[in-house]
């Protein structure tokens, strides 16, 4: 038995990391599933208590003195499930609020930290704005920080203003469908990368790679790196994906091809082209279909309508920015980049697919 520890002579170095990161990915998934149904039993818990003073009619003012004595009691029973009259009232609100609303809106809530729910309860009125925000928390994996910042900010609106141009919805099954909306952008700004002058397609997607943490965290939570100018082989030819990442959430490949102009479509065949290698030569058995965005500086709505309408690879086309974000949006990305460091704990900008 070897007991340093050394890399086993067995295994190189390459083969070794890949193992590692997949170990990494797998324990970090299961970390978040547990998390999810922590949150998912407390709150379970919540709605029951918060339903019981709703049908009891308690309201604050003449049942105050009852929910009072309610968490006395309790508290002497379970001191350390934070039921205070205050999160007693709470819980009632958050039954009030949401025993109406749609099952997607329900599902979302049921597994937010209860901190995340009060601030939508405080902040937030309407139940789709309210989806938007938790789907946010649920795929970006937002702290109660990041989420204030964001509802400060009026991301919803913003969002809203944004019409995404994909065909996941009659390419892939619903549930992914919505999943992959709510996970990639319609524009995605570049200006970290500090880019003043006209650039070639190679140096911009150089600047990307060296900076690929920082982008990364403009793609959102849940995106590996696979590679760049990814390789290819089929029937003696060779094909090369500008980059290729990995969705955990997903359980997709992404390929994501780089164009310094306008959107052209020509750029969904070659795309639809990589997609349907990808699934041929890369795709596991346990994976979902690949996904390809189109990075471009330009679009026309009507011109990328065309070119996916016969398309039956999911394609989506985002444009990019080069300017910095406005100082808001500067302290958000910064924000998220601690908590995203924080978290994973990264040493190197290599990260590599996760299955």
């Amino acid at each position: 038995m070897n007991d340093d520890n050394s890399t086993p002579a067995a295994i190189n170095e390459a083969a070794y990391s890949e193992i590692l990161q997949q170990a990494v990915a797998e324990i970090r998934v299961a970390r978040t599933l547990l998390a999810r149904q922590v949150n998912s039993t407390a709150n379970s818990v919540y709605w029951k208590l918060g339903k019981l003073l709703f049908d009891k009619q308690l309201a604050e003012g003449y049942g105050s003195s009852v929910v009072k004595q309610l968490s006395v009691d309790l508290k002497n029973e379970f001191p350390d499930m934070g039921l205070s009259p205050r999160n007693l009232w709470n819980m009632k609100r958050f039954y009030e609020r949401y025993y109406q609303e749609d099952t997607k809106l329900l599902q979302a809530v049921a597994v937010l930290p209860w901190g995340h729910n009060l601030l939508l309860l405080d902040k937030i009125q309407s139940p789709d704005e309210a989806r938007f925000y938790a789907n946010e928390v649920l795929t970006k994996g937002w702290s109660r920080d990041l989420l204030l910042n964001a509802i400060k900010m009026d991301s919803y609106s913003r969002a809203e203003q944004q019409l995404k141009f994909h065909n996941f919805s009659s390419t892939l099954p619903e549930a992914s469908a919505d999943y992959a909306n709510e996970v990639f952008k319609s524009s995605y700004n570049l200006g970290f990368l500090g880019i003043t002058e006209p650039v070639k397609e190679l140096e911009l997607e150089n600047r990307l790679i060296a900076k690929i943490r920082a982008f990364i965290l403009e793609l959102g939570k849940g995106f590996s790196f696979i590679g760049n100018q990814y390789r290819l082989e089929y029937n003696g030819k060779e094909y090369f994906v500008d980059m290729l990442f990995f969705h955990r959430g997903l359980r997709s490949l992404v390929a994501i091809e780089l164009k310094i102009g306008s959107f052209k479509a020509e750029y969904v065949g070659k795309m639809n082209l990589y997609l349907s290698l990808l699934d041929k030569l890369e795709k596991s058995e346990t994976e979902n279909q690949s996904i390809g965005i189109i990075l471009c500086a330009d679009k026309d709505h009507l011109d990328v309508e065309i070119a996916l309408q016969d398309i039956n690879k999911p394609i989506g086309v985002a444009e990019y920015q080069l300017l910095l974000p406005k100082e808001e949006l500067q302290t958000l990305v910064l924000n998220e980049m601690k908590s995203e460091l924080g978290l994973n704990g990264l040493n190197d900008d290599r990260i590599s697919r996760a299955e």
